[in-house]
């Protein structure tokens, strides 16, 4: 069995539910429940089951950090973004101060990425063990730089953690965690890298912060090869078709269109939408996530691939 669960899923930066958002929310879930009664907690839950996840729950606002649970010992992360607070402190709430293995792989270096390690409780404790692995040859510099002052008040010696930092080679693959971790280059300013992950019968490919104009066949075959037969793919799905193709051209991003058409070339079993964009709203979300299934749905020809969307706080088991 594996476990994959979302600690981030915005792309670019981090956003919040506002006051006025929340508000409009209530006020259209009143209005569903008028004339209800609720005598229980569990009477509310289930009224709450039956409204559409962009009313009745979020997204979520963290940027991208995401864990797959091999089921053993040691914890691994994909990529450091705000997420990676969250997921500190539940790690932290089980753990406390024993000692852990962290196996960290960052997609590329842009700051909604790694923000999140400034924040990351274990790297400040002696016993724990940090392995951050990326394609970049400026990765550790990058990690250390952010928090150089005037950037940040406390400085990189102050994790206590053994941090090591472990360059990877598209070339061959890895054995981290038990499972065998090949990586693949992706199309994005300053450049990022996906992560293809398989254990006990199971894989998952992490692929954000790659934009595909499936206009060379080469590139897409190469994808599609990365891809192939994989349980579940997490995809960079952060813009519209009609936006990936006009006015975001060339952003380093793909859309929830081309992430259903590669997946089916690919065989593959479950495409998770992510990397939202943070301009839009939870309704907006959805509505990119309803027109993916519409799409699979008319061109599956019965093969099944399932299409969900990300949000914080989601789990996935393999």
């Amino acid at each position: 069995m594996m476990r994959v669960r979302f600690w981030g899923t915005r792309g670019s930066l981090p956003v919040a539910l506002g006051a006025d958002a929340l508000r409009a929310k209530l006020r259209r879930v009143l209005r569903e429940a008028s004339g209800r009664r609720f005598t229980t907690a569990e009477d509310i839950d289930t009224f709450l089951d039956t409204q559409p996840f962009a009313l009745a729950g979020t997204y979520g606002g963290n940027t991208s950090c995401v864990q797959i649970d091999p089921g053993g010992n040691e914890y691994v992360l994909c990529d450091l973004g705000s997420g990676a607070r969250a997921f500190a402190q539940a790690i932290m709430a089980k753990h406390g101060a024993d000692g852990q293995t962290y196996h960290i792989l960052v997609s590329h270096l842009h700051w909604d990425h790694i923000m999140g390690l400034p924040f990351f409780t274990p790297a400040y404790m002696a016993g724990n063990r940090l392995r951050i692995y990326g394609g970049h040859a400026e990765l550790e510099m990058a990690l250390r730089r952010q928090q150089d002052r005037p950037s940040f008040p406390v400085d990189f010696s102050a994790f206590k953690a053994t941090i090591e930092f472990i360059h990877l080679d598209t070339a061959r693959a890895y054995d981290i965690a038990g499972m065998r971790v090949t990586v693949k280059l992706q199309r994005h300013a300053g450049d990022s890298y996906g992560y293809r992950f398989e254990g006990g019968g199971r894989s998952v490919v992490y692929s954000t912060d790659s934009e595909h104009t499936l206009a060379d066949p080469l590139d897409t075959q190469g994808f599609v090869d990365f891809f192939r037969d994989a349980d579940l793919v997490i995809f960079d799905a952060m813009y519209s078709l009609a936006d990936a193709i006009s006015v975001k051209a060339d952003w380093g991003h793909s859309s929830n269109i081309v992430g259903v058409e590669l997946c089916q070339m690919a065989r593959v079993g479950h495409l998770c939408l992510f990397h939202h964009e943070p301009a839009i709203d939870d309704e907006a979300i959805s509505h990119l996530l309803v027109d993916a299934q519409r799409l699979e749905e008319l061109t599956s020809e019965g093969k099944g691939l399932r299409v969900s969307a990300a949000y914080d706080g989601m789990e996935i088991m393999l």
